[in-house]
């Protein structure tokens, strides 16, 4: 904790924030993500809600005791706890009390950004996690600040700290001292107590925007003097993944790039990171979409040679798979300007390509990227996904297959071709239900894989869960059925969509298990999500020991059978069997 430096002065802060960083040996090169650290909050990019909040608390004068900032890493929570602890004490010729405004700097604001004001302590918690840490804030605490305002006190990687350092900060944090304040954070909310969180003030730092990321790159080159292509920024902004950090600490390695060059490119930059080039991987999207295997397999091998990671090339395949999902969807009006030349192929894809389709092409993906990150080899897995692809690209979408079923054998028989005598990896093939004129062979059906039904058998149309697992039974999925009925607390249900809120011991893969079920059944996709935070309904295995006991209470304390008790000294009731059921199950 720096808590031995000395007060900052006026004369200190006139020397303003952007002090350079010394070394033994003159001054040292200062990084970018150090060198445009925010100095005041209208430096912060992408965190509008949080600065409203506190620019009318301070205005009105609700200014919490205690805060907590959460966010991915790199989106500025220490950043934000070191200005909000500025603020708290800004103090200048006029101003005397909280202010978000922050120019000119105030008495203490040097220090204070410099972390080496007494009356503001940092203290990261991944190194310091035990009670005794939190005891010597503790005795502090209670001691009135040197010069400043307030005492403020940041913890970061809160969440790292101990249960019973947690437990001892409780009852400060709930009655602290006027004089006081915390600023907590963290990048792992879920591991901070619910008793810690619900006495502070949350926000919750936003990743920022692709857009706003490329223009923030594009101001800091322009003050460093240095050039990068539009796409080549649009490459290190997907990379940082929203984090301003990590953008600009690939930013200080792109500009090495620069030496020689005029322009540092978007190939430099491609290469620089190890990324596959996108407009190959697009490519290689559409061969897969159109069922080439052998053409899929020789780009996938010379994408490898020219250096590109299988796991970062089906990241780019999920991206375009996903693009052209939404230009499907928003025809024209899809944004694609970091494609290109190449958007007119994205829109084309859209266009070619049925929704059901990809669908079916973004959870393929997305399987195959789980199966990569596990398998020793993940070339091999990588390409033995794309051939299942190609292999899938000559089954008719999800949507056809469901007119298929729905017209009926006969109709069938004039779309598909007669299937061929039954192999190993296929069913045999069903006879319509009538035979055509002239005693010729019946018309041969083959039904779609993704959703096999007996002939003559209706489309599944499924309003509850009770009906799924009824359907469940009547398949003789039994395992499955009895997961159903005692795992699945029901949050919500309609057709084509199911929320629940599993049990403890619920199977992980319950839910891809189900949704594969009634894709099957029904035709159509069903989404199947869990919601641990939901609060669902009792589940049917629940619902249904309450009916019994209700049930059996009925009975005990019905007239009838007191007579037969009594008739029948020592007898008791061992089950109870509705007419007509012989499963004991008044349902």
């Amino acid at each position: 904790m720096n808590d031995s430096s000395t007060p900052s002065d006026t004369a200190e802060a006139s020397l303003g924030l952007d002090l350079p960083e010394t070394t033994s040996g003159g001054t040292g090169y200062q990084v970018l993500a150090r060198k445009y650290r925010p100095q005041c909050f209208e430096d912060l990019i992408g965190q509008d809600p949080m600065v409203r909040t506190l620019t009318n608390a301070f205005a009105t004068n609700r200014v919490a005791h205690a805060f907590m900032l959460t966010g991915v890493r790199g989106v500025g929570k220490t950043t934000t706890a070191r200005l909000l602890a500025r603020a708290l004490n800004y103090e200048r010729e006029g101003v005397d009390g909280p202010s978000i405004s922050l120019n000119p700097p105030g008495v203490h604001c040097a220090a204070i950004a410099a972390s080496r004001h007494v009356d503001v302590m940092e203290m990261d918690a991944a190194s310091h996690t035990g009670i005794n840490d939190i005891r010597e804030i503790l005795d502090g605490v209670r001691y009135a600040p040197v010069s400043a305002r307030y005492k403020v006190y940041i913890i970061d990687e809160v969440h790292m700290l101990s249960t019973s350092a947690f437990n001892a900060l409780l009852k400060t944090l709930e009655e602290p001292p006027p004089h006081a304040k915390f600023i907590f954070a963290t990048t792992e909310i879920r591991k901070v107590p619910v008793t810690v969180l619900s006495r502070c003030q949350r926000f919750d730092l936003a990743r920022i925007g692709r857009e706003q990321l490329i223009s923030h790159l594009q101001n800091i080159c322009e003050k460093e003097g240095a050039e990068i292509a539009s796409d080549g920024l649009a490459l290190i902004s997907r990379a940082a993944e929203g984090s301003v950090r990590d953008a600009l600490s690939i930013l200080d390695q792109a500009l090495v790039q620069e030496e020689g060059k005029k322009q540092v490119s978007g190939e430099d930059i491609r290469t620089m990171l190890g990324l596959a080039d996108r407009t190959r991987v697009l490519n290689l999207f559409a061969m897969a979409a159109k069922g080439d295997a052998a053409a899929c397999c020789a780009e996938l091998q010379s994408q490898f040679e020219a250096g590109a990671d299988p796991l970062i090339i089906l990241r780019d395949l999920l991206d375009h798979c996903h693009q052209c999902t939404r230009a499907s969807i928003m025809g024209e009006d899809t944004p694609l300007e970091e494609y290109g030349d190449s958007a007119a192929t994205v829109r084309q894809l859209g266009a070619d390509l049925s929704l059901g389709q990809l669908a079916r092409l973004w959870q393929m993906l997305l399987k195959a990227l789980d199966e990569a990150r596990l398998a020793p080899d993940p070339l091999s897995a990588t390409e033995m996904a794309l051939i299942r692809i190609c292999a899938a690209a000559a089954l008719p979408g999800p949507e056809e297959a469901a007119r298929l079923l729905r017209n009926g054998p006969q109709n069938q028989a004039e779309e598909l071709a007669p299937a061929p005598a039954a192999t190993p990896n296929n069913s045999a093939p069903r006879p319509g239900p009538q035979a055509s004129s002239g005693g010729a062979a019946p018309a041969m059906q083959v039904m779609p894989e993704s959703a096999p039904m007996p002939e003559g058998e209706p489309m599944a149309q499924l309003h509850s869960l009770e009906e799924v697992v009824a359907l469940l039974g009547a398949k003789r999925e039994m395992h499955l059925s009895a997961m159903v009925r005692r795992c699945v607390r029901l949050v919500s249900f309609r057709p084509g969509s199911i929320v629940f809120e599993p049990e403890p011991d619920a199977p992980a893969d319950l839910a891809p298990q189900l949704t594969r079920f009634l894709r099957d059944q029904t035709g159509q996709n069903w989404l199947i999500s869990l919601d641990g935070k939901a609060k669902g309904a009792p589940t049917l295995a629940e619902q249904k020991k309450e009916r019994d006991a209700k049930l059996r209470l009925e009975v005990e304390q019905s007239a009838e059978m007191k007579h037969i008790l009594d008739a029948f000294p020592g007898a008791k009731i061992v089950s109870i069997k509705m007419p007509n059921d012989g499963s004991g199950d008044k349902s």
